[in-house]
């Protein structure tokens, strides 16, 4: 189904990979595509309970493929962007969607982080080797990042002229902090697995042949869990800790937990009392809250 990732699901935790091995996993346009197509379907899909997302070879992902330069606009921009439009952020926020600002302005990168952050699936990243760019920010916007004691991780936009993007300047300084994020994106250094470790970048550095293992670890853990109450707090961990006070979250967290003390949360309940495995019934795609929907769009 796809060309230049994976797709496959085991025991309800889909892995994707980028699976361009023979250019270091390098992020085109297509790629893009593939991975928004690909976390908007696991969204969709009541069997994925968890993801990991890894690179096939080597590397993960070596940043974006600055050989295809061939986009179709009278311009011959390595980004796939048309030069000849020059709109303003007002027009770009009304237009977000247009096709001619879809494919001619907004960045691929960050299209690929919004499907991420818009999936209501928690989403581990399995860093096997050189991250950089794309391959760097594309993970910021995961929930749990472990790393190969060989990856290398590189923010490196203004080494060559370029700024940060996929929504980076949102998710890395909530992450590292943001005189380091400045620092990483000052410098362009390529940072090794221990220095992105000491800066709580990845949660921890494990030997190449231990990553996967200690990714499903994880994962496994997580699909034991309710759904429903797994999708409800990604979403409102990342939405609350944005908001101006903490009455907002009050507001949400409310909502939510009235909703799930109705369901899932009784069976949660009565089977800690009867001392058994709990049995959820609640599922993604039809048991979210009323105010769900609407609450995310904002």
């Amino acid at each position: 189904m796809y060309n230049t990732i994976s797709y496959e699901i085991e025991q309800s935790v889909l892995t994707i990979r980028l699976n361009r091995p023979d250019n270091m996993n390098a992020f085109t346009v297509e790629m893009a595509n593939e991975l928004i197509d690909a976390f908007s379907r696991a969204n969709d899909s009541d069997e994925v309970k968890a993801i990991v997302v890894t690179g096939n070879g080597k590397a993960f992902c070596a940043g974006m493929d600055l050989s295809q330069a061939d986009n179709g606009f009278e311009t011959d921009n390595v980004f796939g962007l048309n030069e000849a439009l020059n709109p303003s952020i007002a027009e770009l926020g009304e237009k977000l969607n247009s096709p001619e600002y879809l494919d001619g302005v907004r960045d691929t990168g960050g299209r690929v982080t919004l499907a991420i952050y818009n999936c209501n699936k928690p989403v581990i990243a399995a860093i096997n080797g050189a991250a950089v760019g794309i391959g760097a920010t594309m993970t910021c916007a995961m929930d749990i990042r472990l790393a190969s004691d060989k990856a290398k991780i590189g923010f490196v936009f203004n080494k060559i002229g370029i700024t940060p993007e996929a929504c980076s300047t949102w998710f890395l300084p909530r992450i590292v902090g943001i005189s380091q994020a400045l620092e990483w994106c000052y410098s362009g250094d390529i940072i090794g697995a221990d220095e992105a470790k000491d800066a709580r970048f990845v949660k921890s550095v494990l030997p190449a042949d231990e990553l996967l293992d200690a990714a499903y670890s994880i994962a496994r853990k997580i699909v034991q869990h309710s759904p429903v109450a797994i999708a409800l707090t990604r979403q409102m961990m990342y939405k609350n800790s944005a908001l101006p006070h903490p009455v907002d979250a009050h507001i949400v967290d409310s909502l939510a937990m009235l909703h799930v003390s109705r369901n899932d949360g009784k069976e949660g309940v009565q089977s800690f009392l009867e001392k058994r495995k709990p049995d959820f019934s609640q599922r993604v795609s039809q048991d979210m809250p009323d105010f769900f929907a609407k609450w995310k769009e904002t």
